[in-house]
């Protein structure tokens, strides 16, 4: 069996390490293809961690987490939703959800009542402390939400929100 010359192991090594000890500088968000150069996909992406990291910080001393808040928010606007249909409003899988509903179940700030027709379906609304509790969070939600339209009029802000709404709804036929 031939053996490799050890000028050339020793070269590909040398190289190695060369490429491993020169640092690479990570751009900063807004910067290359982390800005206007990015995949629009990237992108927003990039822009929704941002806003779930905010998020996280501005409601943890409540002990909320923005997947919970998202089921408060979706049981506020439709209550009487079952657990399956939680999760495919929040984005969330069926078991994430099923562990946020014992918690805030658990928490008072859920009630589950039995479908009328259906006995086997759990429907779920909020309970005067969940609308208590839904009320702090979406305070300070609308002030993350002041921030990110910081810079855009009216105009402008109804049509990020209505290219937003149009790309799920005209994405979501091709799933």
């Amino acid at each position: 069996m031939m053996r490799k010359s050890a000028s050339i192991t020793k070269s590909k090594l040398e190289q190695r390490v060369s490429r491993q000890e020169a640092t690479v500088r990570v751009p900063a968000p807004g910067e290359g293809k982390r800005g206007e150069q990015g995949y629009l996909g990237y992108l927003l992406r990039q822009a929704h961690a941002a806003v779930r990291l905010k998020m996280e910080r501005t409601l943890a001393d409540l002990g909320v987490t923005s997947p919970q808040f998202a089921v408060l928010t979706m049981l506020n606007a439709y209550p009487g939703l079952s657990g399956a249909d939680v999760a495919r409003l929040t984005f969330l899988t069926p078991q994430t959800v099923g562990v946020i509903i014992r918690n805030l179940e658990r928490d008072g700030a859920i009630l589950m009542t039995p479908h009328p027709v259906h006995g086997r379906i759990q429907q779920w609304t909020l309970t005067p402390r969940g609308a208590t509790l839904l009320k702090a969070c979406r305070d300070r939600v609308l002030e993350l939400e002041k921030r990110l339209v910081t810079g855009l009029d009216g105009k402008a802000e109804v049509t990020v929100r209505r290219w937003l709404a149009g790309i799920a709804a005209d994405l979501q036929d091709e799933a």
